[in-house]
């Protein structure tokens, strides 16, 4: 499960993709926060760390705000997810970047919990490393298969 956070950092950086495909200049904090619903002071230190990430600029003065200096196509949601919160991996011993065998775990080859998580994370490894921002904000969308 995504957390917040998450959310509104794809939240933030949807309209900040919308902005520049629209020609459009920075946003300001107060803009982004009321335009994707997120709470300023929360989006504040979720645009810095974006910021530090490499995925938006800010500029000072009067027409200051957030920029996406990253291409929209270029924003793998797969990593956005794993900068924001961290390992997605369901299991530790899955995860690529933050192994750790675990705890309770004799042998790896035969663990049947690990090979069947293995399996579906695999195939959400596909999708969401297969997805970008340009995905989210194309005019028509990623398939409905939640009300499929």
């Amino acid at each position: 499960m995504i957390s917040q956070k998450t959310k509104y950092a794809i939240k933030a950086l949807m309209e900040l993709a919308d902005e520049a495909e629209a020609g459009g200049s920075a946003l300001t904090i107060e803009e982004i926060a009321t335009r994707s619903g997120a709470p300023k002071r929360f989006l504040e230190h979720i645009m810095l760390e974006l910021r530090n990430a490499g995925y938006v600029g800010s500029r000072r003065g009067r027409a200051g705000g957030y920029v996406l200096i990253k291409r929209p196509s270029d924003i793998s949601i797969g990593e956005l997810l794993r900068q924001v919160d961290g390992p997605i991996a369901p299991l530790p011993c899955l995860s690529r970047r933050s192994y750790q065998r675990c705890e309770d775990c004799e042998d790896e080859a035969t663990c049947r919990l690990r090979h069947m998580f293995g399996q579906l994370f695999w195939s959400y490894l596909l999708l969401v490393e297969s997805l970008t921002l340009a995905d989210l904000v194309a005019d028509g969308g990623l398939p409905d298969v939640v009300n499929a």
